[in-house]
């Protein structure tokens, strides 16, 4: 019995030194916390259940598992039609964010979204199919070999590798670029802030490209909005300033957002794309049962 024991803690200790790279995966392929950490767990009640005695690389062998898991929940996804291409039908769903403080980012936020996996990409990976965004994740985020791709979605190592390809080619001709100096896009985010809360249109529109795009999320009780424009998007911060009595400053998905509170509960998350020092883009969820969710505390 006790040998049993020692071999069940010991795999259950591999599995914890993985369980980071491997919610890093699933919440790039799901776009949602939720649901990558429920793939992280069937993974593990696979690996307890297996004879891995023959396995060389646990960690490529738990990845390989986790992509099965979210290749048949994306799979699910489409054909319940449940969560809407974003843009389509008028309508935008964007990816769960991951939020945290903007002096003491969470370490297991920090995990999920190393690399600076912003708002702006996870919205483009949710336009591929199924087997484009595995393929795509697994190859050019984590640096899976196509045979190990071929293997999850039960294509040829040829095939998989037409499909990253194919991926990669609407990633970057959809991918905003952004800038990377946190500091400027710090500067920008609270001068947009400031503005928003002063009313000040002429000052939101030095910090707003003329051609950014917003857009909110509010769920299936609160129609999605896609603005285009400087002047609108303007229009619209300073109408959402006066019902939101607190903007805070914080991390979303590693870069410089902003939760906006009212009476302590939260109102929207907001996260910004910004390219030489304006802003391009704007994704702002409002779903109040997605914001809920979150745990976010004023």
């Amino acid at each position: 019995m006790s040998g049993e024991i020692s071999r069940t803690e010991l795999l259950a200790a591999r599995f914890e030194a993985e369980r980071p790279q491997l919610r890093s995966v699933a919440y790039r392929m799901l776009g949602s916390v939720a649901e990558a950490e429920d793939a992280v767990q069937e993974a593990w009640l696979k690996l307890s259940r297996s004879d891995t005695d023959g396995v060389r690389n646990l960690g490529a062998w738990l990845t390989t598992v986790v992509g099965r898991v979210c290749l048949d929940q994306l799979r699910s996804r489409a054909s319940r039609r449940e969560d809407p291409l974003p843009e389509q039908d008028g309508q935008v769903r964007l990816p769960d964010p991951v939020v945290s403080g903007p002096a003491t980012p969470d370490p297991v936020h920090e995990i999920l979204v190393a690399d600076s996996v912003g708002i702006a990409l996870m919205v483009v990976l949710e336009t591929l199919s199924p087997v484009e965004r595995v393929a795509f994740v697994l190859h050019d985020m984590f640096d899976v070999p196509f045979d190990g791709i071929a293997e999850v979605l039960g294509r040829t190592a040829a095939s998989t590798r037409q499909l990253a390809s194919r991926a990669r080619r609407r990633v970057q001709g959809a991918t905003p670029a952004a800038d990377t100096d946190d500091g400027l896009k710090r500067g920008v985010v609270e001068a947009f802030l400031a503005a928003s809360r002063g009313g000040d249109f002429d000052a939101l529109l030095t910090v707003l490209d003329p051609e950014v795009v917003a857009r909110s999320d509010g769920g299936t009780l609160v129609p999605s909005v896609l603005r285009r424009g400087a002047a609108d998007v303007a229009a619209q911060a300073i109408a959402f300033a006066r019902f939101a009595a607190d903007g805070r400053l914080v991390l979303v998905n590693g870069s410089p957002g902003v939760v906006s509170f009212a009476g302590g509960r939260p109102l929207s998350v907001m996260s910004f794309t910004i390219h030489r020092g304006r802003i391009t883009g704007l994704d702002i969820l409002t779903d109040p049962a997605r914001l809920a969710a979150l745990g976010l505390g004023a």
